[in-house]
């Protein structure tokens, strides 16, 4: 469960932040696998807690040696005795924390790795309501804390906890009384934590929102630089980021404030326990109920207690910064688990009665069955012929597409999508034109599966219940678009992301069918080249090749296209078009067109207006028929008519 998603402002809708409950389940399952790794860990430690509680009374022994005037030969043993006590406790001690350090890494690990999963499946409407600055913040700040936490907090803590307790339990052995009048110090101890959680909570929640939002708003502005000067908002944008900067820095300083104040009772809690211990010492000597020695051991037994109780309380403060990034961690896998129902659907789209898919490949109402696709590798009249693919595909009956009555909004009164209906027979390449805003990228990413609609269902490789035969462990449907990445590290690296177990071979192959075989071998190192963050740069249009590469590597039966080759320029648009055309060979295909050629070689065009499919048809019958597409046919190639040079 989770709670509701608080508002940064200006509309952002951030990510859910998860209850108190469903936070400790969360840290619960992270931890089950290695109990045993925990039980060992803490036997271990209390081991090393227990040879360092004879300490105290060795040193109590050397007081009572010299206090009756013994010969200096019976100090001996008991110094030879601490000198062992050390160096065991040490021993103990390391393996103890070695234990626990590693359990700790473990679960570190594991969360590390299930939130990446999830926040790669989050819903992509979603994500944008909250903008990228909220899961930012989560994945840096947030899991730093946990990071701190689990990394210093968790082994200090566990000795801390054994040594209070074995402590207690040792000042009882030598007096009760002893051990009532350290408790004194107790119930202050207690009022602090009580006193210093009830306020840590809500706080430490809050600041992660305010930092979160402030991230928000640099990322907004930074991204958005060059409009925000063309519009002159410079001013409105420095105002808010220096209202949410603000509303930051006073949630740290009442943070600040808060930490000073527990540290304050904490030393009144000290003075209160140890003046207790002295009193009782002092008039347990007096009346001869214990020696010098004895007394001497509470007081080291109490002065002891001083750091493992500080340390105790004083990590209440990284653990409720943890527990509010772990609470924010476990937000954002539980949306990610458990998407909204949509309102009046009993069903998730594009998952079709079970044992009754809907039929795909038929021809929608009023318009005429697609062109047939040349044979893979032959080429089309005046065009080359695309090299050779690592697997040729050959479209399957599975392949189709059928989406029905499909509609989306990104909020209320925000309708993007208005009931579109289409069919994609397998093989099929639809290209999908429009104005910008008709929701053309919307209907890519639905069709693709990364966004579920508001109404309406999806089937085919997409849906679950449908199976479309890829690759050997590559996924039914890719989705490249015009923002690719090129991740760092090798080249051949960043091409098996897509493929793991892709040779050398497969790879050059891969490149070849994009033609971009001849740059990445002429790189200094080849498929070893490092590229990405600080190494080998790659242009836009070389980036694009390479996301189409990763394509032909993970053979998909259906390929949604979403303006791939718009960052190429006009120089290098046709070439990356004609790698797009190659390594679409054999499979389904929905290519949001960016330039209208990509609109030609395509077997159908369908055409967006505000959300509705307003033209369904082959280029020359629409470019014919003196509708919306042959006025953007007109616009566009009219603009391309000057001869050039």
């Amino acid at each position: 469960m989770t709670t509701p998603p608080h508002t940064a402002g200006e509309g952002a809708e951030l990510l859910p932040v998860a209850t108190a409950a469903r936070t400790r389940a969360a840290l619960r399952t992270l931890v089950r696998p290695d109990r045993g790794l925990a039980l060992t860990g803490i036997g271990v430690l209390v081991a090393a807690t227990v040879v360092g509680l004879l300490v105290q009374p060795l040193l109590g022994r050397i007081v009572d040696i010299v206090a009756d005037g013994r010969p200096a030969g019976d100090l001996t043993l008991p110094v030879v005795l601490l000198i062992a006590v050390a160096a065991v406790q040490g021993v103990t001690t390391t393996l103890g924390l070695t234990r626990v350090a590693r359990l700790g890494e473990t679960v570190l690990a594991r969360l590390r790795e299930q939130f990446v999963e999830r926040a790669l499946n989050l819903p992509a409407d979603r994500l944008e309501r909250a903008g990228s600055g909220d899961l930012t913040a989560r994945v840096t700040g947030d899991v730093a804390r946990v990071t701190e936490a689990v990394r210093s907090a968790l082994p200090e803590m566990a000795r801390s906890v054994l040594a209070i307790g074995l402590t207690l339990g040792a000042l009882a052995l030598l007096d009760v009384r002893f051990l009532l009048a350290a408790l004194l110090a107790v119930p202050v101890q207690l009022l602090t934590a009580r006193w210093y959680v009830r306020r840590a909570v809500t706080l430490y929640a809050d600041q992660r929102v305010a930092n979160g939002a402030q991230q928000q708003q640099l990322l907004e502005t930074i991204g958005g630089a060059v409009t925000v000067r063309g519009h002159r908002l410079e001013e409105r944008h420095t105002e808010r980021g220096a209202d949410r900067s603000r509303k930051a820095v006073d949630l740290t300083m009442r943070s600040v404030n808060l930490v000073l104040g527990f540290y304050g009772r904490l030393h009144i809690a000290e003075y209160i326990g140890l003046a207790a211990v002295l009193i009782a010492g002092f008039w347990l000597v007096r009346d001869g109920a214990v020696s010098i020695g004895t007394a001497t051991a509470a007081a080291l037994y109490f002065h002891s207690l001083f750091g493992p109780v500080n340390a105790a309380l004083v990590l209440l403060d990284d653990a409720q910064s943890a527990a509010a990034g772990l609470a924010r961690l476990a937000g954002v896998t539980d949306l990610a688990e458990q998407p909204e129902p949509k309102p009046g659907e009993p069903e998730p789209a594009g998952k079709p009665e079970a044992g009754k898919p809907e039929a795909a490949g038929r021809p929608e109402p009023g318009r005429p069955e697609p062109a047939g696709k040349p044979e893979a590798g032959k080429a089309t009249p005046g065009k080359a012929a695309p090299a050779s693919v690592p697997r040729q595909r050959v479209a399957s009956p599975e392949a189709a597409v059928s989406v029905h009555a499909v509609s989306h909004a990104y909020g209320p009164g925000r309708p993007v999508l208005h009931e579109v209906s289409l069919t994609l027979a397998p093989g099929e390449h639809v290209a999908l034109v429009g104005a910008s805003g008709a929701g053309k990228s919307t209907l890519a990413r639905i069709v693709a599966g990364v966004q579920q609609p508001t109404a309406g269902t999806v089937t085919g490789p997409t849906a679950a219940t449908v199976t479309a035969p890829a690759g050997p462990g590559g996924p039914s449907v890719v989705l490249v678009t015009q923002e690719v990445h090129v991740f760092t590290g090798t080249l051949a690296d960043d091409l098996r992301l897509a493929r793991p177990d892709a040779t050398d071979d497969d790879l050059r192959a891969a490149l070849a069918t994009v033609d971009a075989l001849d740059w990445a071998a002429a790189l200094p190192d080849g498929l070893a080249t490092v590229v990405g963050e600080g190494g080998h740069r790659l242009d836009a249009a070389r980036a694009q090749q390479l996301a189409l590469a990763r394509l032909v590597l993970a053979d998909p039966a259906l390929a949604v296209l979403d303006e791939a080759t718009a960052e190429a320029g006009s120089a290098g648009a046709r070439a990356l078009e004609r790698s797009a055309e190659a390594a679409l060979t054999g499979r389904t295909a929905l290519v949001v067109a960016h330039r209208l050629t990509q609109a030609v070689a395509a077997d159908r065009v369908v055409v967006l207006e505000a959300g509705r499919v307003v033209e369904s048809g082959p280029h020359e019958m629409l470019r014919d028929a003196d509708g919306p597409y042959a006025a953007l046919w007109r616009a566009w190639s009219g603009s391309r008519a000057a001869p050039h040079p």
